[in-house]
């Protein structure tokens, strides 16, 4: 008979604690893609918006299954409350990018155009459109549009990204947001990681000290 030897049982019990843990992982982000659909189904703006997006750092989470998907930096695709396309708006009525979110040019924030802002186009263009009568709906009701992050990093991240320096350094929306101007609705198609600012710094000999970014 073979003899076990005591340094394989805490190797043992490693492998089955890993084994379990794996299995609570995929367990969680099973619900997680379950929590995700009932948000998709239009239950709450406020949770979809848990994950990096409250201004203030907290170790807390509404649940289990986005907990497990804050660790593993799982992010669904934003599901906007009406399917804005930017390219009419770019290639039709030959629009900027600074012509809606004219805060880029002038500190962190780009902004997104309110409701009034939309209305005092689409008051006499396109009014036919499904997508423009929902926005009239809202501005009837003087409702802002709840429109949903597309970017943006985790709280623990502590990244203070301005906007205003890189426009001013020639940077080019679509470096860091993809070609929006040929899709129908903005998805996240650039993965904003370390090492992606780190590149782009380094091409254009910009600082790489940490609290560039940092602070």
């Amino acid at each position: 008979m073979k003899r076990i030897r005591g340094s394989e049982i805490p190797q043992r019990g490693t492998i089955a604690l890993f084994v379990v843990l794996w299995i609570l992982g995929v367990t969680f982000s099973v619900s997680g893609l379950f929590f995700q659909s009932s948000i998709l189904r239009g239950q709450t703006v406020a949770e979809n918006q848990s994950i990096g997006t409250t201004g203030v750092f907290t170790s807390s989470h509404p649940s289990m299954s986005l907990a497990v998907r804050h660790f593993f930096g799982w992010r669904s695709e934003p599901v906007q409350p009406i399917a804005y396309s930017h390219q009419p708006h770019i290639e039709k009525a030959n629009m900027e990018c600074l012509d809606c979110h004219f805060g880029a040019l002038s500190g962190p924030k780009a902004t997104i155009p309110g409701v009034k802002s939309c209305m005092s186009c689409h008051k006499t263009v396109a009014v036919d459109k499904p997508a423009v009568r929902l926005i009239g709906e809202y501005f009837n009701r003087g409702e802002e549009i709840p429109w949903q992050r597309v970017y943006g990093w985790y709280d623990e991240s502590h990244v203070r990204f301005n906007h205003a320096p890189h426009l001013n350094a020639s940077i080019s929306c679509a470096k860091c947001h993809g070609d929006v101007g040929g899709m129908t609705v903005a998805k996240r198609v650039v993965d904003h990681s370390m090492g992606f600012c780190i590149t782009c710094h380094k091409e254009r000999q910009a600082s790489l000290d940490c609290v560039t970014c940092h602070y």
